[in-house]
């Protein structure tokens, strides 16, 4: 286009392409556009033949310079081939961001549907809710791409291990446990890219590979912090959700982290890059970096001594985009000095061309492709919107209910203070990486919908340093009948950038609670927004505080679902994906130090629910219901019969198997549970499975394997089966990083019923140790 434009016509021009974007109009094609005659009939732009060939027609025609300019994320246009610049950067963690420059609000599209932040989502344990905002979540970036709005390359999910309760961006992911970001991140990433086959309807990218948990701690920040990570650690925690969401969850992309580990910049690590990513786990498209991480191992880190080393490291790893400008400019140097060839960077491109393709940007007008029909209508509507609201209630976790004081009473309470820095809170309930919502409703306007409200922020912020404003919070809590508080963190506390110091809430905040409970004249309620741990000890020893509720940041329409909550018209079936910690826990416990498992010789207590046995505010899984449900198992085997490959010796040591010499493709265990509700409220059980292998000095105290969500009517019963696949779930890692399953005993643990299930080799070659 650039090319047809006169000086006289430039000024029309641009005005004609605001006033696309800003009304959001239908956009002429990326590539292949029918209407352009001299380049509609290139081959790379025949649907007719396979997506290979086509690509390999397309990188045969650029030259080096062209080349080059596609390895960043705001990739140049090549106009005489009638393909347009692309911006490969957008969002979509719990909904279409603005964060990155791929995505634009205003016009037709002025905000996206906001869901709760993925720490609240993932407190549902609800696999099929995770894959149903995904789809909403796609279908409203696929309307806004065909709107000249939104690319369709979205760099989310975030699957990082939530390591430490301090780490700030602990809220984008779905927690501790490996199993369920794994599922998480499976699950997501299948709503998000469609099941249209090799066809994308977006291409999701979990991020960031690998032990990447920590921001900016004591001196210590990402740009420069060398994870040391053993053998065992990474195969037992940090891959494991990675795994997940490149071979079950086929996401197209993976990005690497800004730290080091051990020793090597992840961007510039060829075996996690080339040997785990690409050649074990087979990820079909493209690994591109955290914002400037090759700029970042260069001028921060010093891993090479000039910049075209360091491009020639990224690409030779495995690196196919570079989000920054590091590549386009140090490439074709690199190219020249011999440190990397030019067919290296035609591999990269093959897998980035290759997912273009498999988007439909070469397919000419996006209105005629599938999904080409989505536009402002399908962003924002009202059963999307109803969606979030759902994804809340579900997410919410009760920590405690003295007396069942909880739900409360449109009758009984018909004045309810509503106080605290979070208690009108609209952009803190969105967290980060979020867009602009549709509309919001806070937490005041939500219980407001249910009983008259008398509102005082009793702190000004979250920071909470002065005492100014409690003594009308504590007058306000004296005249109603009940009182809610809503306090906790926001993204000045906890975010990108910014590690938390402490667990304890900010400033002031406790000892406003406190004062406002011993003055209340009804039952007190403290409602919790953040997106890690918060130490509050003091709130679960007070008898005057009846009960606390957990929100996370529960998105756009967070406040009504927390009211619905508050009030029973939702019944509460959260459960905590991370282990709530006391504060001296920290003292214990380096942000730096990545080990998992305790070192008793260290007074190292470990990490999350698998490895620490200290004490607890509230555990892992931890969360109440209005109604009170019992399971019993109704059938399960007592033992399991391990098939081995019989063509080569099999190894056993400590008595556990290779997984690699066990038949595992069918090898599960059905679990059948019978789910009853034996109080008078309908509402969502989470069976959350555990298994306690035998005893051994690779384990896990317990491991989550399995977990499901059922809704049981009130004194009704459901059966459910769950399957659990024995190679997966209850192998264990030992110290050089190898997985085995433990023969013996496995206990496997649902609530308060226990089953034990005894795993025996079916036949076993030579036994060596």
């Amino acid at each position: 286009m650039g090319s047809t434009t006169t000086p006289s016509s430039s000024s029309l021009l641009i005005f004609l392409v605001i006033l696309a974007v800003v009304s959001g109009e239908a956009r002429d094609p990326f590539a292949c556009d029918p209407k352009d005659g001299a380049n509609a009939g290139f081959p790379f732009c025949r649907k007719s033949i396979g997506i290979g060939e086509r690509v390999k027609d397309l990188i045969g025609r650029l030259t080096l310079e062209e080349k080059v300019r596609l390895l960043v994320n705001n990739a140049a246009g090549v106009p005489r081939l009638g393909i347009k610049g692309y911006e490969w950067w957008s969002e979509a963690l719990h909904g279409v961001s603005n964060v990155g420059p791929g995505t634009k609000f205003s016009g037709d599209f002025p905000g996206a549907t906001s869901f709760p932040q993925v720490i609240t989502t993932a407190a549902s344990f609800n696999s099929s809710l995770w894959e149903a905002i995904g789809q909403v979540v796609s279908d409203e970036a696929r309307a806004m791409y065909n709107g000249g709005a939104a690319g369709l390359t979205f760099w989310s999910p975030n699957v990082n291990i939530f390591r430490d309760p301090r780490w700030g961006r602990g809220q984008e992911t779905p927690g501790e446990d490996p199993v369920l970001a794994g599922k998480y991140a499976a699950r997501y990433v299948r709503g998000l890219q469609g099941n249209a086959g090799d066809r994308l309807k977006v291409a999701a990218c979990c991020k960031h590979f690998t032990a990447y948990d920590l921001d900016n701690w004591n001196g210590v920040d990402r740009f420069h912090f060398d994870a040391r990570v053993s053998k065992q650690e990474m195969e037992d925690t940090f891959d494991v959700p990675f795994r997940s969401c490149v071979v079950e969850g086929k996401v197209a992309s993976v990005m690497c982290s800004y730290n080091q580990v051990n020793g090597v910049p992840t961007c510039a690590d060829p075996n996690l890059l080339r040997n785990t990513v690409r050649k074990q786990w087979h990820l079909n498209g493209y690994v591109v970096s955290d914002c400037d991480s090759v700029g970042v191992f260069y001028d921060n880190q010093h891993y090479t001594n000039t910049p075209e080393e360091a491009a020639a490291d990224a690409i030779k790893a495995g690196l196919d985009l570079d989000c920054g400008p590091f590549l386009a400019i140090h490439t074709q140097d690199a190219i020249k000095k011999g440190l990397v060839s030019e067919a290296d960077v035609d591999s990269a491109l093959v897998n980035t061309v290759t997912v273009q393709m498999r988007l439909g940007m070469f397919d000419g007008e996006p209105s005629a492709q599938p999904f080409g029909d989505l536009g402002p209508k399908d962003v924002c509507s009202p059963a999307h919107q109803e969606l979030a609201l759902e994804a809340a209630r579900q997410g919410i976790v009760l920590l405690k209910n003295h007396g069942h004081s909880l739900p409360l009473s449109t009758r009984r309470h018909r004045s309810i203070a509503v106080i605290g820095p979070n208690s009108d809170a609209n952009v803190t309930m969105i967290g980060n990486y979020a867009g602009i919502p549709c509309e919001y409703t806070t937490p005041l306007q939500g219980i407001g919908r249910y009983s008259r409200t008398i509102h005082q922020k009793g702190c000004a912020d979250v920071a909470c340093s002065e005492d100014q404003l409690f003594a009308g919070a504590i007058d306000a809590a004296s005249q109603a009948d009940a009182t809610v508080l809503v306090m906790g963190l926001d993204q000045s506390i906890e975010a990108e950038a910014k590690d938390r110091a402490d667990l304890l809430l900010p400033g002031r905040q406790q000892e406003l609670v406190s004062k406002v409970a011993k003055a209340s004249r009804g039952p007190t309620v403290l409602v919790l927004m953040s997106g890690g741990p918060v130490d509050v000890s003091f709130a679960k020893k007070d008898p005057r505080i009846a009960a606390i509720v957990w929100t996370g940041y529960p998105g756009q329409a967070g406040g009504a679902a927390i009211a619905d909550i508050l009030f029973g018209v939702a019944n509460p079936g959260g459960k905590l994906p991370m282990t709530w910690y006391p504060q001296e826990y920290l003292s214990k416990v380096p942000m730096t130090t990545m080990a998992m498992r305790a070192i008793p010789s260290k007074a190292y207590p470990g990490r999350t629910y698998r490895f620490y046995k200290g004490p607890v505010v509230y555990p892992f899984g931890h969360g109440l219901s209005y109604t009170n449900f019992v399971h019993t198992i109704a059938q399960a085997p007592t033992a399991v019969a391990i098939p081995l490959h019989g063509h080569h010796n099999t190894t056993v040591s400590g008595k556990a198997i290779r997984v690699t010499h066990a038949k595992c493709n069918r090898l599960s265990i059905a679990l059948h549970l019978d789910v009853k509700n034996v109080g008078n409220k309908d509402g969502s059980h989470t069976l959350l499975v555990f298994s306690k292998p035998p005893a051994g000095h690779w384990a896990p105290h317990k491991q989550l394997v399995a977990f499901e969500k059922v809704h049981v009517a009130a004194r009704t019963q459901q059966r459910v089966q769950i399957n659990i696949h024995v190679c997966k779930y209850l192998s264990v890692v030992d110290r050089s990083g190898i997985r085995r399953i433990p023969m013996g005993q496995h206990g496997l643990h649902i609530g308060d019923t226990k089953h034990l299930v005894s795993l025996q080799a079916a036949a076993l070659g030579v036994i060596k140790s």
